[in-house]
């Protein structure tokens, strides 16, 4: 079973005309892929992240999560998927800026029902994962914007999602810093982790193993990826 059924998902916004953002889109996802999809400014791409993510519902058609669809849970079981199963990278980070790396990260951690005796191992773990280690106890206003995008992506990983949505990761970075960026998420998916990548830069979008591409609310293409961008090593400094 796919962790994620589309079935002729449509997305119509009401703000006194109707305005489609998604046409009838059908796709699946299996757990431990690796997708990017793509598409123009207006081509519906974050509208569908955020049907994905549970963020906004659509309008007509079927989306299933793990097998349930989005009526099949109650606001709570909602709140408790989205915390524990998925996990979200921003363009704009949306970090807390006064709060120190190790207190950003720990923050889904609030939610899980876990012992909060724990929580420091946890997010320390995941500090570790993405390099950043001798940052913990800094606060994120005081980092670089690759560092705070490193930081967004520990959080994300803190309640081991089955998913972790990234919308535009790189937007916000330099070539190199984006990179880098990327290698993380490569890396996340390699142990198993089902990637969502939301770009409109090909250079990324070939990480992934699999394109959709957008316009118009409608699918224009869903390929495989044939030459695929890899890791040729880390260049963060554990």
């Amino acid at each position: 079973m796919p962790l994620i059924e589309v079935r002729n998902l449509e997305k119509i916004y009401q703000d006194g005309t109707e305005t489609p953002a998604l046409r009838g889109v059908s796709f699946d996802i299996d757990s431990g892929e690796f997708v990017a999809i793509m598409g123009p400014s207006g081509s519906g791409k974050s509208t569908l992240l955020h049907i994905l993510g549970f963020l906004d519902r659509h309008t007509s058609g079927i989306y299933r999560f793990d097998g349930k669809t989005i009526d099949d849970y109650s606001p709570e079981e909602i709140a408790h998927t989205r915390n524990k199963k998925m996990g979200f990278v921003f363009q704009m980070f949306n970090l807390l800026p006064r709060a120190t790396v190790l207190e950003n990260v720990k923050l889904p951690l609030f939610y899980s029902g876990l012992k909060e005796s724990l929580w420091d191992e946890i997010a320390l773990k995941a500090i570790e994962e993405v390099g950043l280690s001798q940052r913990k106890n800094y606060d994120t206003s005081l980092l670089s914007g690759g560092e705070k995008q490193r930081v967004a992506i520990a959080r994300a990983l803190v309640n081991n999602p089955a998913v972790i949505f990234a919308d535009e990761p790189t937007g916000n970075l330099d070539s190199k810093s984006g990179g880098q960026i990327m290698e993380i998420i490569e890396s996340l998916n390699n142990k198993g982790h089902t990637i969502i990548l939301i770009t409109h830069e090909t250079y990324t979008a070939e990480y992934a193993e699999r394109i959709i591409t957008l316009k118009d609310g409608l699918i224009e293409s869903d390929r495989k990826v044939e030459y695929r961008r890899h890791i040729h090593k880390d260049h963060f400094i554990k």
